[in-house]
């Protein structure tokens, strides 16, 4: 089965629109001050409007509160929010009922334990994403360009739905694919010529190695 591919931590007309024409399920904007891919939500609203019912609409979020949520909900007009920090299973059902949105839920993985805190989440979140456990010293929670043991994958219930994400490129998403079978995949860092620069060239690169890779299951 194809799988969904997010392209996260968009910010020029460009890149979302190659994202979309090669083929993007799901298009992400940050909205956390301390990355280098964060966006005014005014800004992500217009360039989602360019291509809106042509992919899903993400506002990726970290421990946001209502306000900062009440803004990115009314000038993006997002399809889902990802929930990116600590939030709590009380925070997303609160979440879910003020904004009526789907929530994606984000989880840090570095070893099987960390996946046994999804427990509390089955059934609330619509879906899970999973990615790596940030380097010593990064504030950032997600976006760093590192991997986890993609084998940890193999032990999750069929029924979790859930995206792959955490230091995918062109030269490891082949692999990843295979090792996971992810119905998702998200990517960010890894088709950017700098932090928070996305790449033409490195985009189409993702997508052609996907493909690739898609042809060889």
């Amino acid at each position: 089965m194809k799988p969904d591919i997010k392209i996260c931590g968009l910010k020029t007309p460009e890149a979302v629109k190659r994202a979309v024409d090669r083929g993007a399920t799901h298009i992400g904007f940050i909205f956390f001050p301390k990355s280098p891919r964060n966006i005014e939500p005014d800004i992500a609203g217009q360039l989602a409007d360019a291509v809106r019912g042509q992919a899903k609409v993400v506002a990726v979020t970290v421990d946001a509160d209502n306000d900062d949520l009440d803004e990115i909900v009314d000038l993006l007009k997002p399809d889902m929010l990802q929930l990116h920090g600590s939030e709590s299973p009380e925070r997303v059902l609160t979440v879910k009922a003020i904004y009526g949105l789907p929530v994606m839920k984000a989880f840090a993985i570095r070893e099987a334990s960390d996946l046994e805190k999804i427990e509390p989440y089955i059934g609330i979140v619509d879906r899970f994403l999973f990615d790596a456990k940030p380097p010593k010293g990064s504030d950032l929670p997600g976006g760093n360009g590192v991997s986890f043991d993609w084998r940890l994958m193999q032990s999750l219930d069929e029924g979790v739905n859930y995206m792959l994400s955490g230091g995918l490129n062109k030269d490891n998403i082949a692999e990843a694919m295979a090792v996971t079978r992810a119905p998702g995949i998200d990517v960010s860092s890894g088709v950017e010529s700098a932090p928070g620069i996305k790449d033409l060239g490195m985009i189409d690169a993702f997508f052609d190695a996907v493909r690739e890779a898609g042809r060889r299951t």
